[in-house]
């Protein structure tokens, strides 16, 4: 059974972070630097104080209008993180993501940010194992 671990080994342990202090608009600026969905919002890089996704800065800019910009990051974040650790299995973490509406968990080792892991990289790594188990299958078929 495929575990988180295994995941971040193929994809790494990198996080972009950002500070709780930060500016709206310098999240928005790292998000479309990075590419990328959401943000850890930490203020030592180690320990989650929340997390700003692309989700959060819109329901927040359709309330505060062009004001937002200027905020801190931690008045957008959402402070009650879903977090995952190395050693949980892929078929958890989809069920989590899909009942709690997530598409980003922070991994989380000892309390400590080791690594984060998107909807995308778990259904990347799903059609990979599948693809496996489709070519031992017809490895199996034409040996016979």
């Amino acid at each position: 059974m495929a575990r988180v671990s295994n995941l971040l080994e193929s994809k790494g342990t990198g996080v972009a972070t950002v500070a709780p202090d930060a500016t709206v608009a310098a999240v928005v600026a790292e998000l479309a630097r990075l590419r990328i969905g959401a943000l850890v919002v930490s203020a030592d890089g180690a320990h989650i104080d929340g997390i700003v996704s692309e989700r959060d800065v819109v329901q927040r800019l359709h309330q505060l209008r062009g004001d937002l910009l200027d905020e801190p990051v931690s008045s957008i974040m959402s402070r009650a993180v879903e977090t995952c650790a190395p050693t949980d299995d892929l078929d958890s973490l989809m069920r989590t993501m899909t009942e709690r509406r997530v598409r980003h968990l922070p991994v989380v080792a000892d309390g400590v940010l080791c690594g984060i892991v998107s909807i995308g990289d778990v259904v990347k790594q799903r059609i990979g194992e599948l693809e496996r188990d489709r070519h031992e299958l017809l490895e199996y078929i034409t040996a016979r």
